[in-house]
């Protein structure tokens, strides 16, 4: 906890998993880099393609995606476009990236200095991240842009789904710049939401976004899933649809519980606004693994993500008899994450 008694200055820590590491989130500072008070990145405006090598047994696994910035803060933007990218490999199960190349497009709208400021801060937090996962970016091309951006399986009965993140990071997002809205401010405020209570909402998204998924596709193999996919910008039950359409069995997916950033829930009311996350559709920004997993290890599967991590996953829904769609039950049930709030911590 910082000394600032303000929701500006507040730091929120996370501690992760078995190994007791630390991230703290605070908010991104102008001043501190020696930018203007009044500067904002620009708002916001499947997958991967496996190629057998020759006659060798291997094959050559590919994927690439843009990502156009959601949070104000340069260094986390560029860790969640790396983790973004990477959860299109981690969705097939391949947990070994061994090369990464970097396409950065820097907004034209930004001055030199913003220039000289915001695209190192980038490149730094992808590079981070990368190296987190194990891999390297090892060359790119940058370009001036007037926006910045930087498997078919055989499902079994008796299989569940299972999410690795929990969903409303859209909504997060935007309700931080709902703070510099009045009208919106006046809603929030009307409804008893503070601004401490937003920055809350938009730090656990931006954790989220910047958490690798690799943990969950190396435990894939383990627990023996049947198949997966990561969720982003056709929202849960949207990719849903597209990985029950790819099965070779007449199945169908029931979602029954949604798992959302807790207060994303409120804060919908509050503004009358929906993103239609409650029906499935709200776009998600490098978003959880939804993946299949046989019934009797899905539990065990959701224990040891958490052990490792310090982050739950849930059972979300059954895969049953059907003709290969995806739906959500009349009434589903929501779980906000976490259920309740700790003094200075995240999660």
């Amino acid at each position: 906890m910082s000394g600032d008694s303000g929701a500006a200055g507040r730091r929120y820590v996370v501690r992760r998993g078995a190994s007791g590491s630390v991230v703290t989130y605070r908010p991104f500072d102008n001043a501190e880099h020696g930018l203007e008070p009044e500067f904002r990145l620009l708002d916001i405006g499947m997958d991967s393609s496996v190629v057998p090598l020759g006659d060798s047994g291997f094959s050559l696994v590919q994927t690439i995606d843009y990502f156009y910035p959601s949070v104000d803060d340069p260094y986390i933007a560029g860790k969640i476009a790396c983790a973004n990218v990477l959860s299109d490999l981690y969705a097939l199960g391949v947990t070994r990236c061994d090369n990464m190349l970097m396409v950065m497009a820097v907004s034209t709208k930004l001055t030199e200095k913003q220039r000289d400021i915001v695209v190192p801060l980038l490149i730094k937090g992808i590079k981070d991240l990368a190296e987190e996962a194990g891999t390297k970016v090892t060359g790119g091309q940058t370009v001036l842009n007037p926006w910045p951006m930087i498997g078919r399986t055989m499902l079994k009965r008796e299989t569940c789904l299972v999410l690795t993140k929990p969903l409303g990071t859209q909504v997060a997002v935007n309700a931080h710049q709902w703070l510099e809205k009045p009208e919106r401010r006046a809603q929030l405020d009307k409804a008893g939401i503070s601004e401490e209570d937003v920055h809350r909402v938009y730090f656990r998204a931006m954790d989220c976004m910047a958490r690798l998924n690799l943990t969950g596709a190396q435990l894939m193999h383990k627990h023996g899933c049947h198949g997966a996919t990561d969720v982003t910008g056709f929202g849960l039950l949207g990719h849903a649809q597209n990985l029950v359409q790819v099965q070779q069995r007449s199945l169908g997916f029931v979602i029954h519980t949604l798992p959302i950033i807790a207060k994303v829930p409120a804060l919908l009311a509050a503004t009358g606004t929906s993103f239609k996350l409650m029906q499935g559709y709200s776009a998600e920004t490098s978003g959880g693994l939804l993946m299949c997993l046989p019934k009797e290890k899905a539990q065990a599967y959701c224990a040891e993500i958490e052990q490792l991590e310090g982050y739950p996953a849930w059972i979300i829904g059954d895969v049953v008899e059907g003709e290969q769609v995806a739906k959500l039950t009349d009434s589903p049930r929501v779980i906000e994450v976490p259920s309740a709030d700790k003094e200075s911590e995240l999660w």
